[in-house]
Protein backbone atom coordinates (compact mmCIF):
# COMPACT_ATOMS: atom_id res chain seq x y z
CA UNK A 1 0.00 0.00 0.00
CA UNK A 2 0.83 3.48 -0.27
CA UNK A 3 2.50 5.16 2.58
CA UNK A 4 2.46 8.85 2.05
CA UNK A 5 5.74 9.68 4.77
CA UNK A 6 7.98 7.26 2.72
CA UNK A 7 9.52 9.68 0.56
CA UNK A 8 10.81 11.71 3.56
CA UNK A 9 11.30 8.34 5.61
CA UNK A 10 13.21 5.98 3.92
CA UNK A 11 14.58 7.88 0.46
CA UNK A 12 18.06 9.12 2.42
CA UNK A 13 18.15 5.66 4.08
CA UNK A 14 18.32 3.84 1.02
CA UNK A 15 21.23 6.19 -0.86
CA UNK A 16 23.24 6.15 2.00
CA UNK A 17 23.59 3.02 3.39
CA UNK A 18 27.18 3.19 4.96
CA UNK A 19 26.80 7.11 6.41
CA UNK A 20 26.29 6.82 10.48
CA UNK A 21 26.10 10.22 11.81
CA UNK A 22 26.88 10.92 16.05
CA UNK A 23 23.55 11.74 17.43
CA UNK A 24 22.92 15.18 19.32
CA UNK A 25 22.16 16.10 23.36
CA UNK A 26 18.37 16.79 23.82
CA UNK A 27 16.67 19.91 25.50
CA UNK A 28 13.14 20.86 26.94
CA UNK A 29 10.30 18.74 28.11
CA UNK A 30 6.90 17.27 26.54
CA UNK A 31 4.07 17.57 29.13
CA UNK A 32 3.51 13.28 30.13
CA UNK A 33 0.52 11.52 29.06
CA UNK A 34 -1.86 12.36 31.92
CA UNK A 35 -2.98 14.98 28.84
CA UNK A 36 -3.89 13.35 26.47
CA UNK A 37 -7.28 12.98 26.79
CA UNK A 38 -7.93 16.65 27.75
CA UNK A 39 -6.32 17.40 24.78
CA UNK A 40 -8.60 15.31 22.83
CA UNK A 41 -11.54 17.02 24.54
CA UNK A 42 -10.04 19.71 23.19
CA UNK A 43 -9.30 19.05 19.53
CA UNK A 44 -12.84 17.96 19.84
CA UNK A 45 -14.54 20.86 21.36
CA UNK A 46 -12.38 23.43 19.42
CA UNK A 47 -13.98 23.11 15.59
CA UNK A 48 -10.85 24.05 13.87
CA UNK A 49 -9.42 20.63 13.26
CA UNK A 50 -12.60 18.58 12.27
CA UNK A 51 -10.86 15.86 10.12
CA UNK A 52 -8.97 14.26 13.40
CA UNK A 53 -10.67 11.63 14.22
CA UNK A 54 -8.53 10.25 16.81
CA UNK A 55 -8.29 6.20 16.98
CA UNK A 56 -6.44 3.76 19.49
CA UNK A 57 -3.83 1.91 17.04
CA UNK A 58 -1.36 -0.53 17.92
CA UNK A 59 0.89 -1.02 15.13
CA UNK A 60 1.93 -4.89 14.15
CA UNK A 61 3.75 -6.63 17.05
CA UNK A 62 5.76 -3.94 17.77
CA UNK A 63 3.61 -3.67 21.58
CA UNK A 64 3.26 0.03 20.75
CA UNK A 65 0.06 1.80 21.46
CA UNK A 66 -1.08 5.56 20.40
CA UNK A 67 -3.75 7.67 18.99
CA UNK A 68 -4.07 8.15 14.88
CA UNK A 69 -6.45 11.19 13.59
CA UNK A 70 -7.09 8.50 10.60
CA UNK A 71 -7.12 5.19 9.42
CA UNK A 72 -3.50 4.16 8.28
CA UNK A 73 -2.11 2.11 5.37
CA UNK A 74 0.66 -0.43 6.39
CA UNK A 75 3.66 -1.92 4.16
CA UNK A 76 7.48 -2.90 4.64
CA UNK A 77 10.71 -1.94 3.20
CA UNK A 78 14.01 -3.72 3.34
CA UNK A 79 16.30 -0.39 4.75
CA UNK A 80 19.96 -0.61 6.01
CA UNK A 81 19.92 -0.49 9.69
CA UNK A 82 22.55 -1.36 11.89
CA UNK A 83 25.03 -2.04 8.97
CA UNK A 84 22.56 -4.39 7.49
CA UNK A 85 19.39 -5.02 5.47
CA UNK A 86 16.33 -4.41 7.86
CA UNK A 87 12.73 -5.06 7.50
CA UNK A 88 10.75 -1.95 8.86
CA UNK A 89 7.26 -1.49 8.49
CA UNK A 90 5.62 1.50 8.46
CA UNK A 91 1.96 3.04 8.33
CA UNK A 92 0.76 6.32 7.91
CA UNK A 93 -1.89 8.37 7.03
CA UNK A 94 -3.30 12.00 5.79
CA UNK A 95 -5.80 14.06 7.94
CA UNK A 96 -5.76 17.96 8.62
CA UNK A 97 -3.32 18.63 6.08
CA UNK A 98 -1.22 16.70 7.91
CA UNK A 99 0.59 13.22 8.11
CA UNK A 100 1.13 10.92 10.75
CA UNK A 101 3.41 7.91 10.09
CA UNK A 102 5.04 5.74 11.92
CA UNK A 103 8.06 3.32 11.57
CA UNK A 104 9.57 0.20 13.44
CA UNK A 105 12.27 -2.24 12.97
CA UNK A 106 13.85 -4.82 14.74
CA UNK A 107 17.43 -4.60 14.75
CA UNK A 108 18.62 -7.92 16.28
CA UNK A 109 22.01 -8.01 18.62
CA UNK A 110 22.89 -4.59 16.56
CA UNK A 111 25.17 -3.43 19.63
CA UNK A 112 24.86 0.41 18.85
CA UNK A 113 20.87 1.65 19.04
CA UNK A 114 22.17 4.98 20.12
CA UNK A 115 24.15 4.94 16.95
CA UNK A 116 21.39 3.06 14.50
CA UNK A 117 19.06 5.84 15.95
CA UNK A 118 21.50 8.39 15.38
CA UNK A 119 22.01 7.84 12.14
CA UNK A 120 17.68 7.11 10.95
CA UNK A 121 17.53 10.86 12.91
CA UNK A 122 20.00 12.44 10.91
CA UNK A 123 19.15 11.14 7.52
CA UNK A 124 15.65 11.73 7.66
CA UNK A 125 16.67 15.38 8.90
CA UNK A 126 19.14 15.39 5.78
CA UNK A 127 16.29 14.34 3.44
CA UNK A 128 13.72 16.66 4.78
CA UNK A 129 16.96 19.54 3.95
CA UNK A 130 15.95 20.62 7.45
CA UNK A 131 17.49 24.15 8.60
CA UNK A 132 19.99 23.62 11.27
CA UNK A 133 19.04 27.34 13.23
CA UNK A 134 15.47 25.29 13.15
CA UNK A 135 15.95 22.29 14.47
CA UNK A 136 15.66 21.44 17.83
CA UNK A 137 15.99 18.25 20.19
CA UNK A 138 13.95 17.82 23.45
CA UNK A 139 13.50 14.94 25.88
CA UNK A 140 10.14 12.82 25.32
CA UNK A 141 8.39 10.54 27.83
CA UNK A 142 7.26 7.18 26.58
CA UNK A 143 6.27 4.69 28.69
CA UNK A 144 7.30 1.32 28.57
CA UNK A 145 10.16 2.43 26.22
CA UNK A 146 14.19 1.90 26.85
CA UNK A 147 16.05 4.66 28.37
CA UNK A 148 19.42 4.34 27.27
CA UNK A 149 19.36 6.20 25.01
CA UNK A 150 16.67 8.18 26.17
CA UNK A 151 13.37 8.93 24.22
CA UNK A 152 13.82 12.14 21.98
CA UNK A 153 11.42 14.57 20.22
CA UNK A 154 13.14 16.49 16.93
CA UNK A 155 11.53 19.81 15.88
CA UNK A 156 12.94 21.22 11.70
CA UNK A 157 11.78 23.14 9.42
CA UNK A 158 12.69 22.00 5.53
CA UNK A 159 11.24 21.14 2.59
CA UNK A 160 9.22 18.24 1.33
CA UNK A 161 10.60 16.56 -2.24
CA UNK A 162 8.54 19.05 -4.50
CA UNK A 163 10.21 21.72 -2.81
CA UNK A 164 7.36 23.34 -0.59
CA UNK A 165 8.05 23.99 2.79
CA UNK A 166 7.44 21.35 5.45
CA UNK A 167 7.55 21.44 9.43
CA UNK A 168 8.73 17.61 11.36
CA UNK A 169 8.20 16.54 14.34
CA UNK A 170 9.90 13.09 14.90
CA UNK A 171 10.24 11.42 17.74
CA UNK A 172 13.33 8.50 18.03
CA UNK A 173 13.11 5.67 20.49
CA UNK A 174 14.09 2.11 21.21
CA UNK A 175 12.38 -1.09 23.11
CA UNK A 176 14.93 -3.59 23.41
CA UNK A 177 16.25 -4.52 19.87
CA UNK A 178 13.24 -2.85 18.31
CA UNK A 179 13.90 0.89 16.96
CA UNK A 180 10.90 3.38 16.34
CA UNK A 181 10.16 6.68 14.82
CA UNK A 182 6.66 8.20 15.07
CA UNK A 183 6.57 11.42 12.90
CA UNK A 184 4.35 14.28 12.06
CA UNK A 185 4.76 16.94 9.03
CA UNK A 186 2.76 19.44 8.14
CA UNK A 187 3.05 23.25 5.78
CA UNK A 188 2.25 24.09 9.91
CA UNK A 189 1.84 21.93 12.64
CA UNK A 190 -1.11 22.37 14.98
CA UNK A 191 0.23 22.43 18.40
CA UNK A 192 -2.62 20.99 20.06
CA UNK A 193 -3.09 17.76 17.81
CA UNK A 194 0.81 17.30 18.05
CA UNK A 195 0.55 17.42 21.51
CA UNK A 196 -2.17 14.40 21.12
CA UNK A 197 -0.52 11.94 18.87
CA UNK A 198 3.41 12.65 20.93
CA UNK A 199 1.80 12.43 24.17
CA UNK A 200 -0.23 9.22 23.77
CA UNK A 201 2.99 7.07 22.80
CA UNK A 202 3.31 4.10 24.87
CA UNK A 203 4.10 0.50 25.18
CA UNK A 204 2.39 -2.24 27.06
Amino acid sequence: MRIPITPLLTSALATTAHRVVPTEAATGVVRAMCAVLAMIGMVLASGCSPQLNWRDVQPGNSGLKLLLPCKPDQGDKIVPLGGRPTKMTMLGCDAGGATFAVAFADVGDAPNLPEVLAQWQALTLANMKAMPATTQSRPLRVPGASQEPAPVLVVAQGQRPDGTAVNGWAAYFSQGSQVVQVVMYASAIEPVAAEVYFASLKFD
